[in-house]
């Protein structure tokens, strides 16, 4: 009867042993619950476009890694970034999360799958792909730590490179059309270098602006590569048309602008002004500020 003692005090211990791992894997479904609340009420704030209530759910020093694009770090960088991704017409945002682990009282891990609907010129787009979050408690509230969506499509193919014949196009031969898109001031020509600018593939044109010709706010789904060829060229980046953001342009002065950034602008007083344009079509302008 010598070890009872001892089976007693090695029952009691088990007994605790137990009783603290049922409390800690209680803790943890609870934390787990609570992320999938705020998984579900983020998505929630997307669609109701409150760049606040997002914002807030990230810690302070948290990392958002986006495919194809450079992290942003900070609340600044991250409600810039999200305040930017929420003007895109038509967004539709969803995701489900495939495991949420709480590694440790402090730090959780999520993964799982997202879909994402919009609209553009061309009609609806969509994306699809997968995610990696990290959880950290902070003040006993759970934080985004680490946001990092990878989408599931390649890199856009490099475009065949075109074996044609050479095509050079002397100036005082080119032919000059009006060019006046909804929304614009007639005055403004247009004249094709290459390509056809109204269809998919590579194109150059040149537009002229007469003297003090104004243009209004706008935007291309597309890239544009601008030159300035001659005369004074006026150009503003904003969704309004703020005449202390224009910046004066003169010949050989190159300006690449992103997609979906609006801009205006227009040519000096003084005289008439040319830029030449290159990128991939269709061309197209949308008056007004990307939604």
């Amino acid at each position: 009867m010598r070890y009872t003692p001892r089976i007693s005090a090695l029952t009691a211990l088990a007994a605790i042993g137990i009783a603290m791992l049922a409390s800690a894997a209680s803790g943890q479904t609870k934390d787990e619950q609570a992320i999938r609340a705020l998984s579900m009420q983020w998505q929630r704030d997307i669609a109701a476009q409150n760049v606040d209530k997002i914002t807030a759910l990230y810690a302070p020093d948290a990392i958002v890694m986006m495919s194809h694009t450079q992290p942003a770090r900070g609340t600044t960088a991250i409600r810039g970034q999200w305040a930017e991704g929420l003007k895109t017409p038509g967004l539709d945002l969803h995701w489900t999360p495939t495991r949420i682990e709480v590694v440790s009282p402090t730090v959780a891990t999520e993964y799982g799958t997202y879909t994402e609907s919009f609209d553009t010129p061309q009609g609806k787009g969509t994306d699809t792909g997968s995610y990696v979050t990290i959880w950290r408690k902070i003040n006993g509230k759970w934080r985004v730590a680490l946001d990092a969506p990878v989408t599931s499509k390649p890199l856009p193919t490099a475009a065949p490179m075109d074996m044609g014949e050479t095509q050079p196009v002397m100036g005082s031969a080119l032919t000059w059309g009006d060019f006046t898109p909804p929304g614009f001031d007639p005055g403004m020509k247009l004249a094709v270098l290459h390509g056809d600018p109204g269809k998919p593939g590579a194109y150059t044109v040149r537009l002229q602006f007469p003297a003090g010709y104004r243009f209004p706010v706008h935007w291309h789904p597309g890239a544009e590569n601008l030159t300035v060829v001659s005369g004074t060229f006026l150009l503003g980046m904003g969704n309004t048309a703020d005449a202390n953001a224009i910046k004066t342009y003169t010949a050989g002065d190159y300006i690449y602008i992103p997609p979906r950034h609006a801009h205006f602008g227009g040519s000096a007083a003084e005289g008439p002004s040319v830029i030449q344009l290159h990128g991939q079509g269709p061309f197209q302008v949308i008056v007004g500020a990307p939604k």
